[in-house]
């Protein structure tokens, strides 16, 4: 597949990083020249500086014959020009936007605009996507890391195993044996830095990070076996006023019965978010200042969520919330290496806009009738919910027999609307909703392996 991303920036970055390891064909354009060298000295892609937005950049980058193109500047109004422009003048037959403001996307998702005019096929809002994300771990405050799959009925957990965990040391097989009825499948590991698909024989141990697969219904039992107590939020403190606080604030209101106060430490922006927000607190000062904290109740709050657009403030923040009393910590860091200081800082979850963007972008380009994707960690691993049609590899054969590559695991199953948790004798069948964990490397087979005919497009 031939693609052109618009934007080297962190989004841009790891979308030309994916794609590339695929072996697809790849061109970057980026006004920065240090970005374009950058990406195509590192992976393998083609380089372009210039305006994404100008036709003859879009011409030299080869979209004349381009399957899709991806505008991921930072400027919306970029974005869409660049969409209009492959559209009208290339005839590119697939665009997907990044659009930041929400008076876009209203607009957009209202279908209040001619699709010939404003051609952009998905959009895709960081804002959103994190702010969707952040609700997940509220709602599951144990969790490091969630994602729901097969309409709900699946849930991606990421679980650290402590030292007192009434599992440790037990082999997965073993797990199966003692919770036969459990419908949960430990799909990876990550231990001292390093991910992999588990084996039945593989232990546990502590100061692992496991991802789990279970059934939505079974997740507090699971979360039980695993040493991991939930409790309700009732109470939420909001460190940051930005696009991402005010979205997250806005949907809690929405959705969740919280008390919710939001600190923002620029005056008119502060303002703004309360004259947006109905039941919201809102406090105008520092974050990391402890007074401000005290005047927030820190100490008595169930979750500290800091969104700020400054990583290192955001951790700093969560450390002293956690000092001063906080239940649970909740950061925000755009730089994925900062990832592996998080739990010894004691901070319970963190999320990676780049990543949650990525993962929705991702869901628009795998083959076959995928339904979504979630990318783990820095592009680490996958895992796609798909259909199984009936020219599929995979289809009418027993999960022992199917030849998967040895970092993919099959996690959960639905049939007829009904959750199934597979097991090696299970039967593949024609129209099942499949959820698979998939190592990087072996992203293109299983893209092979969910391939169909022709005849279905």
């Amino acid at each position: 597949m031939k693609v052109i991303i618009c934007g080297a920036g962190q989004v841009g970055w790891q979308i030309a990083r994916q794609l590339a390891r695929e072996r697809h064909e790849i061109t970057v354009v980026d006004t920065n020249a240090a970005l374009v060298e950058r990406a195509t000295e590192v992976l393998d892609v083609t380089g372009m500086q210039g305006f994404a937005s100008h036709p003859d950049v879009l011409e030299r980058a080869g979209a004349d014959d381009a399957d899709m193109i991806i505008a991921a500047t930072h400027s919306d109004e970029v974005n869409l020009v660049t969409c209009q422009i492959a559209h009208a003048v290339f005839g590119v037959s697939r665009k997907i936007a990044r659009l930041r403001s929400q008076v876009y996307r209203d607009v957009i998702d209202g279908g209040r605009y001619r699709r010939d005019l404003v051609p952009v096929d998905v959009v895709i809002s960081p804002e959103h996507e994190v702010a969707e994300a952040t609700l997940q771990r509220l709602a599951s405050p144990a969790a490091f890391d969630t994602e729901s799959f097969l309409d709900g009925q699946a849930m991606l957990v990421g679980l650290a195993l402590d030292d007192d965990c009434p599992v440790v040391n037990t082999s997965l097989r073993q797990l199966t044996d003692l919770f036969s009825t459990l419908k949960t499948v430990v799909v990876a590991i990550r231990r001292d830095g390093r991910m992999f698909a588990p084996s039945a024989e593989d232990q546990m141990f502590a100061g692992d990070e496991v991802y789990l697969v279970a059934e939505h219904g079974d997740l507090p039992r699971s979360f039980e076996i695993f040493g991991k107590a939930e409790s309700a939020i009732e109470r939420l403190v909001i460190i940051g006023g930005g696009n991402i606080g005010l979205g997250v604030a806005a949907l809690v209101e929405d959705r969740m019965h919280m008390r919710t106060r939001l600190i923002e430490r620029d005056r008119a922006r502060a303002e703004a978010a309360a004259e947006q927000l109905g039941r919201t607190v809102v406090l105008n000062g520092d974050g990391l200042a402890r007074p401000m904290l005290d005047e927030a109740d820190v100490a008595h709050a169930h979750a500290v969520l800091a969104v700020t657009d400054d990583d290192k403030a955001n951790i700093l923040a969560c450390v002293r919330a956690r000092q001063m009393g906080a239940r649970m910590t909740i950061c925000l860091i755009n730089d994925p290496t900062l990832a592996p200081l998080m739990t010894p800082l004691g901070i319970d979850s963190w999320i990676n806009p780049r990543s949650s963007t990525v993962s929705s972008i991702l869901r628009h380009l795998r083959h076959g009738r995928v339904r979504w994707v979630y990318s783990i960690g820095d592009g680490e691993a996958e895992v796609i919910e798909a259909q199984v049609l009936g020219t599929s590899p995979i289809a009418g054969h027993l999960i022992r027999d199917i030849e998967f590559p040895p970092g993919v695991l099959v996690g959960a199953m639905a049939r007829g609307g009904r959750y199934m948790k597979p097991v090696a004798t299970t039967r593949i069948e024609e129209g099942d909703a499949i959820v698979l964990f998939a190592m990087a490397a072996d992203v293109p087979e299983v893209e092979r392996l969910l391939q169909v005919s022709i005849d279905f497009f």
